[in-house]
């Protein structure tokens, strides 16, 4: 790192302060909560602020982006090339060396995909600064999507390597303020297993990062099955993250946009799951447990007629011998990462049971100000709230 790069935390709270006193257009990174505004009018008692855990963060590591540009630069069919050459492969990322951002993105979408990086690069300066700014005490961080899963075996193994050790060394300098999730290489499945017990029992890490498909293949497809015997094992969760749909139905997302997260991220990771149920899966590996985003990848909604079409005796219950139902409740649990819309946190909640449901950013994709603002005002009782912002995050990764 160049000398000078470190900016203390101070000085990029100041530098925050100054954006938002110019009048920046994003959303405000320093914010006051409006309960407290409404408050201080009214004189009624202000809530409590509540502890914030955020489960589903992205950083990468410059190695990780350099290997990503190459693979962008090499072109392709996968609908992966879209974002990866607006945040790895274009202008603006002229350099893998961590820097400091120091303005709030803009709000047209490719202008904000190119300042990604800096974000994505930065753990310890503007992103520390952000989380204080906006009341986050946690940063639960995981290599950004597509990961090393676009790699050649042994690149994708070295990478997933240096990249948890990296984490692991962020995280001893900040055990307060993040927790991690280890990538590996399911490109060799005997591999990632190895990696992933030394990320729980030498690293100190709380859990797995998967970015869906590996080589057009889910984990439902047997060459993976070490990759979820040792999750079950380790008794760590695995965090089963979208990436666009696989070559086999990228067709219909390759247009509009879709293959992103405004619709292609969601329906592919959603059959993923539909695939671990109704696989059979599910039941050779009971105790595993998954966390799926983006308020169960619309699972949550779809659950009475999963469970009419595919209970077991039923046609499409081939394999399974539970309800889709009662896999969700017993393996999974959710975030609301990217999706702030307190209808469907309430009707998660009510659906799939308090305990199942956690709070998230999707940093730096998402808006830190608005995701608290949501996570704050949301219609909850106070139990619920802390459940949902942290007690369930402590629980399920181990986060102290």
């Amino acid at each position: 790192m160049k000398e000078g790069a470190i900016v203390d935390r101070r000085t990029a709270l100041a530098r925050l302060s100054s954006v938002v006193a110019a009048g920046a257009s994003w959303p405000k990174l320093i914010s006051k909560s409006r309960a407290e505004d409404s408050g201080r009018r009214t004189g009624r008692a202000v809530r409590a602020r509540v502890r914030k855990i955020a489960t589903e963060e992205a950083f990468v590591i410059p190695e990780v982006a350099a290997a990503l540009r190459e693979v962008a630069q090499k072109g392709g069919p996968s609908l992966d090339l879209k974002l990866m050459n607006l945040i790895y492969n274009s202008a603006s990322a002229s350099t893998f060396e961590i820097q400091t951002p120091t303005t709030p993105p803009p709000t047209n979408r490719d202008a904000y995909a190119r300042t990604l990086l800096p974000r994505l690069l930065d753990l310890e300066e503007h992103r520390l600064a952000e989380m204080d700014a906006n009341g986050v005490d946690v940063h639960l961080l995981s290599l950004a999507t597509p990961g090393v899963q676009m790699f050649a075996r042994g690149k994708a193994i070295e990478l997933a390597t240096l990249a948890n050790d990296r984490l692991s060394e962020v995280v001893g300098r900040h055990p307060k303020r993040f927790a991690g999730l280890a990538s590996f290489a399911p490109q060799d499945a005997a591999a990632a297993a190895k990696e992933m017990e030394r990320a729980i029992k030498t690293l100190g890490l709380n859990g797995f990062i998967v970015n869906s498909h590996t080589d057009n293949r889910y984990l439902d497809d047997q060459r993976f099955w070490p990759i979820l015997e040792a999750a079950e094992a380790l008794d760590a969760p695995l965090y089963i993250h979208p990436r666009p749909p696989s070559d086999g139905m990228a067709a219909p997302f390759a247009d509009y946009r879709m293959e992103g997260a405004i619709w292609g991220y969601g329906v592919e990771t959603g059959t993923h799951v539909a695939r671990l149920m109704l696989s059979g899966v599910l039941d050779r590996f009971p105790k595993i447990r998954i966390v799926i985003g983006h308020m169960g990848e619309a699972l949550p909604y779809w659950l009475w007629r999963l469970d009419y079409m595919a209970s077991p005796g039923s046609r499409a219950a081939l394999r399974n011998k539970l309800k889709p139902s009662e896999y969700l409740q017993r393996n999974f649990a959710i975030t609301t990462s990217g999706l702030d819309d307190p209808l469907a946190l309430r009707y998660a909640i009510d659906k799939i049971g308090i305990d199942h449901v956690m709070w998230a950013i999707d940093y730096p994709f998402q808006s830190t100000p608005g995701s608290v603002a949501f996570i704050e005002n949301a219609s909850l009782s106070d139990t619920e709230r802390e459940q949902v912002a942290y007690r369930n995050a402590e629980r399920i990764f181990r986060i102290s």
